[in-house]
């Protein structure tokens, strides 16, 4: 089931983690990498291709109210969106950041990271103002962190147009 079809929590916004396909994580690796961030976290609906390369999980964050959908997607349709997110950061990117511009043009996979906020215990006036209150974006912070880091991969905000990897 995905976090969409769970009445609990509400979709906030997707991010995504770029990185060339041929880079594309194991499960298990995955698994291990986002378990050590934080005992905390709950993976579920863990699945793997035929190789034992990563498709998609759903990790749950109790403490910080949220949970993530990560999914894997490469070919064509990602080569084609990254060349246009190039073509529209190239005139605004900082030049600390130029480095990434580069690394993204060799981009055709993609996790797309779907942050989703837990809303089940509160009445149906407060979920607005819980918004701020309630909902950390500390998991989303690290996962997206720690997927660009197994992949060599760039972690973007694609509704900001904002790359929030930091290394070059």
């Amino acid at each position: 089931m995905s976090t969409f079809e769970d009445n609990r929590y509400r979709w906030r916004e997707t991010y995504f983690v770029l990185f060339p396909a041929d880079r594309q994580p194991k499960l298990k690796v995955v698994e291990k990498c986002l378990s050590a961030i934080s005992k905390r976290y709950l993976l579920s609906q863990q699945t793997a291709d035929a190789e034992g390369g990563f498709e998609s999980l759903t990790l749950a964050a109790p403490e910080d109210f949220a949970a993530l959908d990560i999914c894997y997607t490469s070919g064509a349709e990602v080569a084609e969106q990254v060349a246009l997110m190039v073509r529209e950061l190239a005139p605004t990117i900082e030049p600390a950041q130029r480095g990434m511009l580069k690394r993204l043009k060799q981009c055709d996979g993609r996790f797309d990271v779907l942050h989703f906020e837990q809303v089940a215990d509160l009445p149906a006036d407060d979920e607005e103002q819980a918004d701020d209150e309630l909902l950390d974006p500390s998991a989303l912070l690290a996962v997206l962190e720690a997927l660009a880091r197994i992949t060599d991969g760039v972690a973007v905000d694609p509704q900001s147009g904002t790359i929030l990897s930091t290394e070059d």
